[in-house]
């Protein structure tokens, strides 16, 4: 097995990096946080987006194959963890993406060869250790599995249509309800049987046994508006493979918070806080927190009350709230900044040449916050103690966003802590018929 003292997050980025630059690849550096070529997306949220025009044909590159490292966050619009992180242990708000292309250029005998020789050969992964998924159709993948790889029959799991649904399926890839598609392989991790869980596919596929590291897609067909299914010219390959999922696996860890990475902002967390409980659910939220609040900064976006800004000053008062949570009164927030530079900033030149920038829209938005976050959540704590169906009325939920500006997510995540809800639809009456800010979301359901 490998040595999970070698596999520092740097050295995994570094290591996808060189692997595919030796296969032929061109590195490419990740996309901003704001995607420049999609303006239906709120935010970077897949390492393709940034090649979604090289897919659909609108666009050509100086080369066919690529490789990179994407920073993305999912935090908003259709693709939001934010309510999640805390409560797992492994969703996030902004997470990497190591990811290799092949535009036209190779194709499936390449990618799943590449992908195996990287995991077992490069970081020393237990082949045993490791099963795969492939759509059910698709038997040329099922084919090198087996036969090129040597996996057995019963390592290799097809995963067919979702209660029929044609193409409606984990292993089936489309960009849009028309256009580029295709099969999936996905592999992945057996963490062993002293953890609850069954292998995908299985009733038990959500437990935490069996963690999917890699998903290669394999566009091969140009979906028609009546279905149809026509082969494309020139196929293409679209990996994805989490780098905070990896780095767990790799340091032998069982979630993504016990990573380096994780650790020294939860360290630094602690520190600034007081809370020696390295375990403890709010210094998670807060080491996950300040990843995504300072790039996207570096991207461009600074609180608001509209649109990307008012998502990055949701997640900020989260981070904030929870450090009231640990007894917090003074700013803290900002001072993280540093730890992280130190922990990214030589993969992403951008966030220690912008740093002073992130410090200061920080410390902005922790003043203009800490005196409304301690009345508020007085006014919160009066409001449940009046509350006998465990049910926060909706238009005290309002006037907790409308006079103290407490986003309702955040209302609605202190009472789920205290095992309560918020009445949303009694929320989003009053929301409706208030004066509210041009732009400004009710709810987390940013569009």
């Amino acid at each position: 097995m490998n040595n999970p003292a070698k596999f520092t997050t740097s050295q995994i980025r570094a290591d996808f990096l060189e692997f595919f630059k030796s296969k032929g690849h061109t590195i490419v550096p990740s996309a901003p946080l704001v995607p420049g070529n999609d303006p239906t997306l709120l935010f970077t949220n897949s390492g393709m987006v940034q090649f979604k025009d090289v897919f659909l044909g609108a666009e050509k590159r100086s080369y066919v194959r690529a490789a990179d490292v994407q920073r993305c966050l999912r935090a908003g619009g259709k693709h939001n963890d934010l309510d999640s992180v805390g409560y797992t242990a492994r969703h996030h708000t902004f997470f990497e993406m190591l990811g290799n292309w092949s535009f036209g250029d190779y194709f499936k005998k390449e990618a799943i060869a590449w992908s195996w020789e990287l995991l077992t050969k490069v970081w020393g992964l237990a082949p045993e250790r490791l099963l795969v998924t492939v759509y059910h159709t698709d038997d040329e993948s099922y084919e090198l599995w087996n036969k090129m790889i040597g996996l057995p029959p019963e390592r290799i799991v097809r995963i067919g249509d979702n209660k029929g649904a044609p193409y409606a399926s984990d292993n089936f890839w489309q960009m849009a309800d028309t256009g580029p598609c295709g099969p999936c392989t996905e592999i992945f991790y057996d963490h062993g049987e002293h953890i609850a869980g069954g292998p995908p596919g299985s009733p038990d596929e959500d437990g935490d046994r069996y963690i999917e590291i890699w998903n290669n897609v394999f566009m091969q067909f140009d979906r028609q508006p009546d279905g149809t299914l026509v082969p494309l010219p020139a196929p293409c390959v679209d990996t994805g493979m989490g780098l905070e999922r990896l780095a767990a696996i790799l340091q032998h860890v069982h979630t993504n918070y016990e990573i380096d990475l994780f650790q020294a902002l939860i360290r630094k967390a602690s520190e600034l806080t007081g809370m020696a409980d390295l375990e403890n659910k709010s210094l998670r939220v807060i080491a996950d927190h300040i990843r995504a609040c300072s790039f996207l900064i570096v991207d461009g976006v600074l609180p608001s009350n509209e649109g990307r800004g008012y998502v990055l000053r949701r997640i900020i008062r989260r981070a904030l709230r929870h450090g009231w949570m640990l007894g917090v009164r003074q700013p803290f927030f900002s001072k993280l900044v540093p730890t992280l530079v130190e922990q990214m900033g030589e993969a992403y030149p951008e966030l220690p040449a912008q740093a002073d920038t992130v410090v200061r829209a920080l410390q902005a938005e922790e003043e203009r916050f800490a005196e409304t976050l301690d009345s508020g959540m007085k006014i919160f704590d009066d409001l449940a103690a009046k509350v006998t169906d465990g049910v926060i009325p909706g238009v005290d939920a309002f006037r907790l966003y409308d006079t103290y500006g407490f986003p309702v997510d955040l209302t609605a995540d202190i009472a789920r802590e205290r095992g309560m809800t918020v009445d949303m639809e009694g929320f989003e009456a009053r929301w409706s018929t208030s004066a509210k800010p041009r732009g400004l979301p009710a709810s987390s359901a940013v569009a």
